[in-house]
């Protein structure tokens, strides 16, 4: 029996970093330990390696690039990812980049996810451009499989506004996602809620139960300025 992979994918802006931020996190307090595979080629901000000294203090580990690549624009890749990839005692969290040019950075790890076994959750604000309907957003998902070459499992509804959400607003975003997961055959049980906003959003919305997220990345105008980059 293999420790467990999780792919988190989703498009530009929909909070998948996150979401793996935060499983990785959950993880750790459960006894369980994750380690946090940073993916994301794509996104200069938002991305899971800006909390790798912070983990490092409570035993997760953060795979990503070191040094100057830290903060790089540059498709850079960690060199443990591939062993990770193939021990199987190890619980993996991959954040992959936030589109279909992002998923090809999972190329040359699928054949051992496949042997593995995985989740892959796709995270989805419906607020923002390109997931904002249940066409968009099929059109999304199909190109993010395509790209990957691996099939998603799990819709995750993080539909927000930040400080303007209300219950309103994360209830469309459920019974648009809802229409999503029935076509497809998903499995779809969870929506998120910043802990900043956690006491806007009730629980059990629709029949599906809250996530609450500790916000753990900077914001753009709050990132350590590297000399060089």
């Amino acid at each position: 029996m293999s420790a467990k992979i999780i792919v988190v994918i989703g498009a530009y802006g929909s909070g998948k970093s996150e979401y793996s931020i935060n499983l990785a996190f959950e993880s750790n307090n459960l006894a369980q330990k994750a380690y946090l595979i940073d993916l994301d080629v794509v996104n200069p901000y938002f991305r899971s390696r800006e909390v790798k000294e912070k983990f490092q203090e409570l035993g997760i580990e953060v795979v990503a690039p070191e040094g100057e690549l830290k903060y790089a624009d540059i498709p850079a890749i960690s060199p443990k990812i591939a062993s990770y990839v193939k021990d199987y005692d190890k619980y993996l969290i991959l954040d992959v980049g936030g589109d279909p040019a992002g998923c090809r950075a999972l190329a040359r790890y699928v054949s051992d996810i496949k042997k593995r076994g995985y989740e892959m959750h796709f995270v989805i604000n419906t607020k923002r451009p390109f997931t904002s309907d249940k066409e968009e957003i099929l059109q999304m998902l199909n190109m993010l499989e395509d790209s990957s070459k691996l099939q998603i499992s799990h819709l995750i509804c993080n539909t927000n506004l930040m400080e303007y959400t209300d219950a309103q607003i994360v209830e469309d975003g459920i019974q648009i996602i809802d229409k999503v997961a029935k076509e497809k055959n998903l499995i779809f049980e969870n929506y998120l809620a910043l802990e900043n906003y956690n006491e806007l959003i009730p629980d059990n919305l629709l029949g599906k139960k809250k996530k609450v997220l500790t916000y753990f990345l900077n914001k753009p105008w709050e990132m350590p300025f590297i000399k060089g980059i």
